[in-house]
């Protein structure tokens, strides 16, 4: 199965997946995007590795993401992604621009024929106000189109807020 989990930040979108990768009784690879650029950030990574289970693997990959994707699926496993909006800042900010398109579709061809559970975290940012900087809006244009895309890919969509689900498309459970 392939999910989709939306919400804003600090919504609990990601201990919300967690639980579910959890809950599967499979082995779980966590697939990390962030870097730890800043204090903020390294504390964030730093709950989120305390939350973990131990015994998950862990890789980080801030860029690569259908290349990990494709190395590690496998059948009676789960991947959680956290998170692609971290994904998305780190190639909009590569010096190479054409990486951005090369990733995404890389990543939209390669995640329909995955084996095992693929659990995709990111951050819903297009409910408030349209940012005034070029690079906002490009960021909010690109994350937007890319959950729509991703939506129509996978089986359940759940969006996330106060820690509470709310299934957008499929069941909860």
């Amino acid at each position: 199965m392939k999910r989709l989990v939306l919400g804003g930040a600090r919504s609990g979108k990601s201990a919300w997946a967690e639980a579910q990768a959890a809950a599967t009784g499979c082995p779980v690879t966590y697939l990390a995007t962030a870097e730890a650029r800043d204090e903020g950030m390294r504390q964030r990574i730093a709950q989120h590795r305390q939350r973990r289970p131990g015994h998950w693997a862990c890789v980080e990959e801030p860029v690569a993401l259908a290349a990990q994707l494709q190395a590690r699926a496998e059948d009676g496993g789960v991947i959680l992604v956290d998170c692609l909006t971290l994904w998305l800042t780190n190639l909009l900010c590569c010096p190479d621009p054409l990486r951005l398109e090369q990733e995404r579709e890389a990543l939209l061809q390669v995640l329909p024929e995955l084996p095992g559970e693929i659990i995709l975290v990111s951050t819903e940012v297009g409910l408030g106000v349209v940012p005034m900087g070029e690079l906002s809006r490009r960021f909010v244009d690109e994350a937007g189109l890319l959950h729509q895309r991703l939506a129509c890919l996978c089986e359940q969509v759940v969006f996330v807020a106060a820690g509470l689900p709310l299934a957008m498309k499929g069941s909860l459970e």
